[in-house]
């Protein structure tokens, strides 16, 4: 009981703010309750301390994104319903059959600092292949593209093994126009582009589940927004 009193006394003097029915968000001294909004990330990772950050998130967290967004993606043991914050949607995935069990769970991903916290979030090659295979999660075609072309640097050894995990005709062509397009930033050798070519999908496919219209682009076998194909290495646009 004096537990529940104590936090009773807190809400009620504004040094806390609810956020769902077990979590708690302190309140800064500068701030009243109705003006302060918790870091949807760090709610996130207090209900879910094992929790993988991915996709747009992910985006954000590696200081890559294009454009912010409010809804916070993450893959946990157990999905849920979305939660809606104040300002945010919390959504919870299931981790991809392809990434299940422990070592697939680790593959490719990296600790980041958020306001104090550690966060455990998707690298940059993570991100773009699962972008690629839920664009709709990343922010469109367009906000994962102009965002991953941002990143500092690929681990193309990594890249690979994670696309042979997912082993989609799909994401191969993706992810090797991508790499086409950006290969003077990220030094991608031809080797890799010709051993990715083998794996594009056998006939016309689009990237995005619904998407119509768009250009075909040949080598991949790949169907894509015209937008994105006036993109090009960043000294060439």
């Amino acid at each position: 009981m004096r537990v529940v009193e104590r936090l009773k006394h807190h809400l009620r003097t504004g040094r806390l703010k609810r956020v769902t029915r077990e979590i708690y968000a302190v309140v800064p001294p500068t701030l009243s309750p109705k003006d302060f909004h918790p870091d949807p990330f760090l709610v996130a990772s207090a209900m879910y301390p094992d929790a993988v950050f991915s996709h747009h998130s992910a985006l954000e967290l590696l200081g890559a994104a294009h454009s912010l967004w409010n809804q916070c993606t993450l893959y946990v043991a157990r999905r849920r319903r979305p939660l809606v914050l104040e300002d945010a949607t919390l959504r919870f995935l299931d981790l991809p059959l392809s990434m299940k069990g422990d070592s697939g769970k680790q593959l490719g991903t990296r600790r980041i600092e958020r306001l104090g916290k550690l966060l455990e979030v998707t690298g940059p090659e993570r991100t773009l292949v699962e972008g690629f295979s839920r664009p709709s999660l990343a922010g469109g075609l367009e906000e994962l593209v102009h965002s991953a072309a941002g990143f500092t640097t690929l681990d193309l050894e990594l890249l690979e093994e994670i696309l042979r995990r997912y082993d989609m005709a799909k994401l191969w062509a993706a992810t090797g126009w991508f790499l086409e397009t950006f290969q003077k930033s990220f030094h991608v050798p031809d080797a890799l582009l010709a051993r990715m070519e083998q794996h594009r999908p056998r006939s016309r496919a689009y990237v995005e589940r619904g998407q119509r219209g768009g250009l075909l682009v040949g080598r991949w076998n790949l169907i894509l927004p015209k937008v994105l194909l006036s993109s090009g290495e960043p000294d060439e646009r």
